[in-house]
């Protein structure tokens, strides 16, 4: 199974390697033309304006939409949860559109906020350790989103029929099953 992670910015050489403990082939795609090599995409974390605008710049916001319609799964991690929102909180430009969810970026506070902390997942038995960095909170869901985490009551992890994401960063553990969780998803889509 072929899976993408959008490298325009951000943590892209660690989803790969969880992808590929996963038992997934993962490819950094600089180029829209690579959207037809695969199955699935995850929109890393990053700078969520820096990475809207070389979306824009390179085509990938129609793409993008384009891939969702067709029901394949993405999976958006902190900048990339914002990126698939259809609301952030305080701006009116958005970016994919995708997600029924609204959201406040770097909800957590600055960097010297970040923190690590196991959390239970929806999905995944035992819990899953969770590093958060400036990270969005989801502060509302549609009615079609399926809550899968919180942390102290906030919402960390969601997802609506094809689309995942997570305020936090899974890639920078060990850890794969967030990722194997995904790939499922795309499984089911076949």
């Amino acid at each position: 199974m072929k899976v993408g992670v959008l490298a325009l910015q951000g943590a892209v050489a660690e989803h790969i390697r969880l992808l590929g403990l996963a038992g997934a082939e993962g490819v950094a795609i600089k180029k829209v033309e690579q959207l037809q090599e695969i199955e699935g995409i995850i929109i890393p974390g990053g700078e969520s304006t820096t990475i809207g605008k070389l979306m824009n710049r390179y085509g990938f916001i129609d793409a993008l939409r384009n891939f969702s319609n067709e029901g394949k799964p993405i999976f958006g991690t902190c900048a990339g949860l914002i990126v698939v929102a259809k609301q952030i909180v305080g701006q009116e430009i958005t970016y994919l559109r995708l997600m029924d969810i609204k959201v406040s970026r770097n909800a957590f506070g600055r960097q010297r906020e970040s923190f690590e902390t196991d959390l239970a997942v929806k999905g995944i038995d035992g819990n899953v350790r969770a590093v958060f960095i400036r990270a969005p909170l989801i502060v509302e869901v549609g009615n079609n989103v399926d809550v899968l985490s919180t942390y102290k009551g906030d919402i960390v992890a969601a997802r609506q029929g094809h689309l995942l994401v997570s305020s936090f960063h899974p890639e920078l553990t060990d850890d794969h099953r967030m990722h194997s969780y995904f790939l499922d998803m795309i499984r089911k889509t076949r």
